[in-house]
């Protein structure tokens, strides 16, 4: 139990990746507070993962709504008295080429990718101070390779690596750890990318070393237990790929 009676938000909750670290991070102690604008689908999550976490809960939120993000921290330490866990997990983009991606498409993609991960890091500071916590955001390998067809998405979780590389080089003296995780694994969205761009899709299953996509709790879910546990605390400021191999930083 890793992750004993820590509080854990994951946003982008409804499903996909987010219910596998959900459930990773459950059946080892954790209690889960999942976000997603998605009341219906969150709710199924939910009762999933309070099978394993009791105390867990699910928060209907609209992270294009800056000004009321405070309000989801606020509203998770008035319930559990604490936040130790930040995992900023949502984000939406539209896959064009570069020359038809517009203005409206970087403002989807950073509305609710990027200002989301900024407003919630700032608004659970002073908490994550208390307990000496931990940030987990979301880096792609569509930003740190420059896949085709994401100019938006990849924009979006390049600035998401910069400001969390900045927070842990700044938050370290209050030891709160800041990391990313950047994963290939099984998804709605890569579902409907597969339906999409089925070429795409077979060319980048076919780079992945390991030769299969990773699994939400498997693979990713397991990923983020590490990085909220104590076996993690001497590593901050990185990006863990958890992806196959497909891309190998130097």
């Amino acid at each position: 139990m890793r992750l004993e009676d820590k509080i854990v938000i994951i946003t982008g909750g409804a499903g996909g990746i987010a219910t596998g670290m959900a459930t990773a991070m459950a059946k080892e102690g954790a209690i889960i507070v999942l976000v997603d604008i998605n009341d219906e689908a969150g709710k199924v999550v939910e009762a999933k993962v309070r099978e394993i976490s009791p105390k867990s809960m699910f928060i209907k939120g609209d992270l294009f709504d800056v000004e009321n993000l405070p309000t989801i921290i606020e509203t998770v330490v008035a319930k559990y008295g604490k936040l130790d866990v930040l995992i900023n997990n949502a984000h939406a983009s539209k896959q064009k080429p570069f020359e038809e991606t517009t203005q409206e498409d970087f403002d989807f993609s950073f509305g609710t990718g990027f200002y989301p991960t900024f407003y919630l890091m700032k608004a659970a500071f002073p908490h994550l101070k208390e307990t000496e916590g931990t940030v987990i955001n979301f880096a792609s390998g569509a930003g740190l390779s420059g896949q085709p067809t994401q100019t938006s998405y990849a924009a979006a979780k390049e600035a998401i690596r910069a400001i969390s590389r900045v927070a842990a080089n700044e938050w370290g003296k209050y030891n709160i750890n800041v990391n990313l995780i950047s994963p290939i694994a099984k998804s709605q969205a890569v579902e409907k990318w597969a339906e999409d761009f089925p070429e795409m899709y077979e060319t980048s299953l076919s780079s992945i070393p390991l030769a299969r996509w990773g699994e939400p709790e498997e693979d990713v879910g397991r990923v983020a237990v590490f990085l909220a546990s104590e076996d993690a605390r001497y590593i901050t400021g990185q990006t863990i790929m958890v992806d196959g191999g497909s891309i190998q930083l130097r």
